[in-house]
């Protein structure tokens, strides 16, 4: 028996609780898995110690938005957010998940993924061991398997339609009445085993994000009352919290529905996303305003917004983030031959420049916020092509004047030169700290987010945000308070998402900490990162490591240690927000 009265003692640090109390110099006192005290003298000696002088002693992250679902499987801590203080996520996101599903769909919703949201397909089959079918396995699953974070998981919407209706029939009509019928059971059986609500992404009939073969994903297009019959289920227990991603293209309308959505179930609804223009303050200005209203009306919306400072580098052998271009989105459908092939038919090659350079063509605003303009893109790598090297470091605006092509044409040359291997980087294009930092101050219903951490690992690292927030916002434009930024990436989503005792640093609660020094965090490497080839099945992806984090502790347990991992595994599934 242990003569020690802590297991771990961090000293001498400064507090920055999250819940905006000004900071303090003491110590935390942690016990079992909790913070037993906070501050004065120790009644006993401990275990371990943290020496936390000159550093930040602070709740661990909460991200609301992520798609672990398949990595964690095999990346416990479920980096590159792990790596950035993020000590909870949740999973399930946009509608997408891996259960309920029956045996024979497990290929296809793997597929699903590889598209949608960018998992390689070969680390999914390497890393991935089902043993479950409805949602009661597949939590039970979850609560076994080794876990270096806390999760919460929502019904992926998705996968509950295709389970209950079967693909084809999710994909081009309304439930039936006893369909409906049987959704609501198995959301309301989810519930009671654990799930902390339902997720949607609802983009149309010509999806940001399409499915496997081009088509919209199955939520995409779902009715409303199929959607709100679910938030019937909520408002019916009471209990659980809805996320949706929606752009159809009349964001009046898709304001509208969110209200409704609200309106019916009750329960919180995660808006994703508040849009923040380095150029026009009136862009946030008029979403906080609705989330203002909203709030007013009782309707309880809150908004995450994207603050992350991290480009897109991307090759057309993976890109997807074109589709809801149809023209795009047939291109870039199919193996690398394939997207050959049809990137050199002349009459599919017009319908790309048609929609993507014509007035009115919805390509320009979406690809605002994925990648770039097209004319700005930059060759970044050519691969194995020595001969192509003349085009590294130039935009494509500057190719397609040489060569007196359209911008589109540029690109679509150059990648079939390179036989799709050549890589673009979409340009740091600047940040707007203030109109940021307003976003974020302005309301008390907005938090920083929407990593998609998990997701496209091929092109972007947002899951790095909370590193980027702290550097940029408090530390470098000195916009934010320590006590207001730990307050929004803590103590805030934690609770518009029902997790119980987690984002803040309080005795009786769970000890999530982060330890680190301010003036030496940083991305590194900075914008897109790096390669890494640590992914199952020879798979790779783009990284981003953290630096000025001395500790990472989930549940009392050092998950990272100045930036190494210790093979520690203390994060739990946490039915219904809690352990």
């Amino acid at each position: 028996m242990s003569n020690h009265t802590y297991d771990v003692q961090i000293r001498e640090g400064t507090i920055v609780d999250g819940t905006r109390v000004p900071r303090y110099k003491g110590d935390v006192f942690i016990r079992d898995g909790k913070i037993v005290q906070l501050g004065g003298r120790p009644q006993g000696s401990a275990k371990q110690t943290i020496d936390a002088e000159g550093h930040i002693v602070a709740p661990g992250f909460v991200d609301l938005h992520t798609h672990y679902d398949a990595q964690i499987r095999w990346d416990p801590w479920c980096t590159i957010s792990g790596w950035h203080g993020v000590t909870s996520v949740v999973l399930g996101n946009c509608g997408f998940g891996f259960a309920p599903v029956k045996k024979d769909f497990r290929e296809r919703s793997m597929l699903t993924m590889t598209r949608t949201e960018a998992i390689p397909l070969e680390s999914m089959k390497a890393g991935m061991e089902w043993d479950w079918e409805t949602i009661p396995e597949y939590l039970d699953s979850l609560d076994r398997a080794p876990k270096g974070v806390n999760c919460l998981q929502y019904m992926p919407t998705a996968s509950l339609m295709v389970y209950v209706m079967g693909l084809e029939e999710a994909k081009t009509r309304s439930a039936t009445e006893a369909e409906q019928k049987e959704m609501k059971r198995l959301l309301h059986q989810g519930m009671d085993a654990g799930l902390c609500g339902f997720s949607i992404q609802r983009l149309g009939e010509h999806s940001t994000q399409a499915d496997y073969d081009g088509s919209p994903m199955v939520t995409d297009t779902m009715c409303d009352q199929d959607i709100l019959a679910l938030a019937e289920v909520l408002a019916e227990r009471d209990e659980g919290f809805i996320q949706i991603t929606q752009f159809t293209g009349n964001m009046k309308e898709d304001l509208k529905f969110q209200e409704k959505l609200a309106a019916v179930s009750g329960r919180p609804v995660l808006h994703n996303v508040v849009p923040v223009s380095p150029k026009v303050a009136r862009i946030h200005e008029k979403r906080i305003a609705w989330l203002e209203s909203n709030q007013r009306e009782g309707r309880r919306i809150f908004g995450q917004g994207g603050t992350i400072r991290t480009g897109f580098a991307f090759t057309l052998a993976d890109w997807n983030l074109y589709d809801h271009s149809p023209a795009w989105a047939e291109a870039t459908t199919g193996s690398v031959a394939e997207r050959m092939k049809k990137l050199r038919d002349p009459g599919l090659r017009e319908r790309i420049r048609e929609e993507t350079e014509g007035a009115a063509s919805r390509f320009q605003e979406v690809q605002g916020g994925v990648g770039g303009p097209i004319r700005k893109l930059l060759v970044q790598d050519v691969g194995e092509r020595p001969e192509l090297e003349h085009y590294v470091g130039k935009s494509l605006e500057q190719i397609a004047q040489e060569q007196d092509k359209s911008v589109v044409d540029a690109l679509i040359d150059v990648s079939l030169e390179g036989e799709l291997a050549v890589e673009f980087l979409g340009p740091n294009r600047g940040f707007n700290a203030d109109h940021m930092a307003d976003m974020i101050l302005s309301s008390p219903y907005t938090f920083p987010g929407v990593s998609d951490g998990g997701a496209h690992t091929k092109f972007f690292n947002g899951g790095s945000f909370t590193t980027d927030f702290l550097m940029w916002l408090v530390r470098d434009e000195e916009k934010i308070s320590l006590e207001e930024a730990h307050y929004r990436l803590s103590c805030l989503p934690a609770h518009a998402a029902g997790f119980q005792d987690r984002g803040v640093l309080r005795e009786g609660a769970p000890a999530d900490v982060v330890v680190y020094d301010l003036d030496a965090l940083d991305v590194d490497p900075s914008w897109v990162g790096e390669v890494a080839h640590d992914f199952p099945g020879g798979g790779w992806r783009r990284v981003q490591r953290s630096k000025g984090y001395r500790a990472i502790l989930v549940n009392g347990e050092v998950t990272f240690e100045e930036g190494e991992c210790t093979g520690n595994t203390p994060g739990k599934l946490l039915r219904h927000g809690k352990a």
